[in-house]
């Protein structure tokens, strides 16, 4: 089984910009980073290529969009497309994280996406199977 300590990476997926969070397992804390363009969905490669060079995390995670219900919605599929083309791109595992309510928790702060990906870290590291 890999190693599942040290920093992942969490993006907050949207079709304009894309908030990017690192997360610790040993503290299980996150702080948002940056927020990336995009267009149409479609992200700065680059940047993203930077961020996991310069953090090395040993794992990806991106914010899946459900509806209150559960059900997934058109934002669903384009989150984990982007989140195949992230696997594919840096060869790391990424996990899915349910990321409803995080934009709503963060709508009144300064760098709304990468606070809301720093959420969608904490979500994950707060689950017992995934820190430590």
């Amino acid at each position: 089984m890999p190693e599942r300590s040290g920093c992942v990476l969490a993006f907050d997926f949207g079709l304009k910009h894309i908030g990017v969070a690192v997360g610790q397992t040993v503290t299980r804390t996150a702080s948002p980073l940056t927020t990336l363009r995009a267009k149409n969905g479609k992200p700065e490669w680059q940047s993203i290529d930077k961020l996991v060079s310069e953090w090395r995390p040993f794992s990806l995670l991106v914010g899946l969009p459900l509806n209150m219900d559960a059900t997934e919605s058109d934002m669903s599929e384009r989150a984990r497309n982007f989140a195949a083309q992230l696997a594919s791109r840096s060869e790391l595992p990424v996990d899915m994280v349910d990321e409803r309510l995080t934009s709503h928790a963060t709508r009144d702060v300064d760098n709304t996406h990468a606070a809301a990906a720093a959420l969608i870290a904490e979500s994950w590291l707060a689950s017992s199977q995934n820190a430590g």
